[in-house]
């Protein structure tokens, strides 16, 4: 159950009028103190200056669904069926892994790389149970980590380490796993959080230090802050109906950054948030914690 938002409630800044289609995938940059986002059926990876509002993109050709850290002027991204590096400097898209999906109609969806550099990466599926969740690791191998999903969806892990979590957007299911830090091993799934008596879809997920699961509600018109067993928190209303994906960032790692989407809504869905597809941002009481980096070279 909710209780009353602690946060009285929180200003929310809509800091990027970008209007995307399917904007996704925020990325703090503790270095450059800057954002990077995509917009994924634009094919774009944007970079945001909070400081100045100035937003500049690079076209990768193609679908872009995730993104992680990777080295100095240098992104690890998947597209479609594949994992690149994108260059901040040139923009210039390296492919590394092409996979072979099992089931037509697949494509790469949301990822993060764990403590050692590990990117993990879930698919998405038009058919029920036939999307997967992916391990990329360093030495440029890829392994599958689970199986039977619909829409692979936001994934973090604890701050401890102990603990992974994976979103099924289509079950409306937030998992838990036991993680091996060592081996990138997962299992014991169980269901922490389960959305499915609700119109909403967790979509995209943040951990803060504390251990609180920030998930964004997919046709909920908000965010939702959950305690490490599970328990609502409280919400946080957004003036658009699909928020997509959150993640901290700000000098303080306290500031906590909102993609949204545009895509599939009606003239009259429009209308009732104008807003969809923009940047939003609200200061909170809760201390995030930093990206982790993917840790191969080639």
């Amino acid at each position: 159950m909710s209780i009353d938002n602690p946060m009285n409630p929180p200003l929310i800044e809509n800091v990027l009028p970008a209007r995307a289609r399917l904007g996704e995938c925020p990325l703090w940059d503790a270095e450059q103190q800057k954002l990077y986002w995509v917009d994924v059926y634009n094919h774009r990876v944007h970079l945001f200056d909070p400081v100045t509002g100035n937003d500049i993109y690079f076209d990768t050709g193609d679908v872009v669904s995730a993104i992680v850290l990777a080295g100095k002027d240098r992104l690890l991204i998947a597209q479609g069926d594949r994992i690149a590096f994108l260059s901040t400097v040139t923009g210039r898209v390296t492919p590394l892994y092409k996979t072979e999906f099992p089931y037509p109609n697949t494509r790469f969806n949301d990822g993060k790389c764990d403590s050692q550099g590990r990117f993990w990466i879930g698919s998405i599926s038009e058919a029920l149970g036939q999307a997967e969740l992916y391990r990329y690791d360093p030495d440029g191998s890829l392994q599958v980590m689970e199986r039977g999903l619909t829409i692979s969806n936001g994934l973090g892990w604890s701050p401890d380490g102990e603990t992974f979590y994976l979103t099924d957007s289509a079950q409306r299911k937030i998992y838990a796993y036991e993680f091996d830090v060592k081996t990138g091993a997962i299992s014991d799934r169980r269901v922490l959080i389960d959305l499915s008596d609700e119109i909403a879809e967790p979509d995209g997920l943040a951990i803060d230090g504390q251990g609180n699961i920030w998930s964004a509600l997919w046709n909920g018109w908000g965010i939702a802050c959950f305690d490490p067993n599970g328990q609502e928190i409280f919400r946080v209303k957004l003036p658009v109906q699909r928020p997509t994906s959150v993640t901290f960032g700000g000098s303080h790692l306290t500031d906590l950054y909102i993609t949204s989407a545009s895509v599939g809504l009606s003239q009259k869905e429009i209308q009732q948030g104008f807003n969809a597809g923009d940047l939003f941002r609200f200061s909170t009481q809760f201390l995030g914690t930093s990206a982790q980096s993917f840790l191969g070279s080639s």
